[in-house]
């Protein structure tokens, strides 16, 4: 069953983060990964518990690599970066 990872980001340092984005993109892809959607326009219709800003959704093959992938020594890594750079929500949900 498919897994998806939904992050919300606030940028605090766009420079810095962008060198989180070029190390992301091919480990996200080495766990089978792919991006569905990449920080592009919100077209927001109820707000009540939270408010977005800037959203990513990636399509993992099963919840165990999306945690995997999260988990792994080289994303823990690039957390280092995007802590640097932005405030996340980061949330792994299961598919249907």
């Amino acid at each position: 069953m498919a897994a998806y990872i939904l992050v919300d980001s606030q940028l605090t340092n766009p420079e810095l983060y962008e060198s989180y984005k070029l190390i992301a993109r091919p480990l996200v892809e080495s766990y089978g990964g792919e991006y569905l959607s990449r920080g592009g326009p919100i077209s927001l219709k109820e707000s009540k518990l939270w408010t977005p800003t800037r959203m990513v959704l990636l399509r993992f093959p099963s919840v165990e690599v999306a945690e995997q992938f999260y988990n792994s020594a080289e994303y823990q890594e690039a957390l280092k970066i995007s802590a640097q750079s932005s405030e996340r929500t980061f949330m792994i949900l299961e598919g249907v």
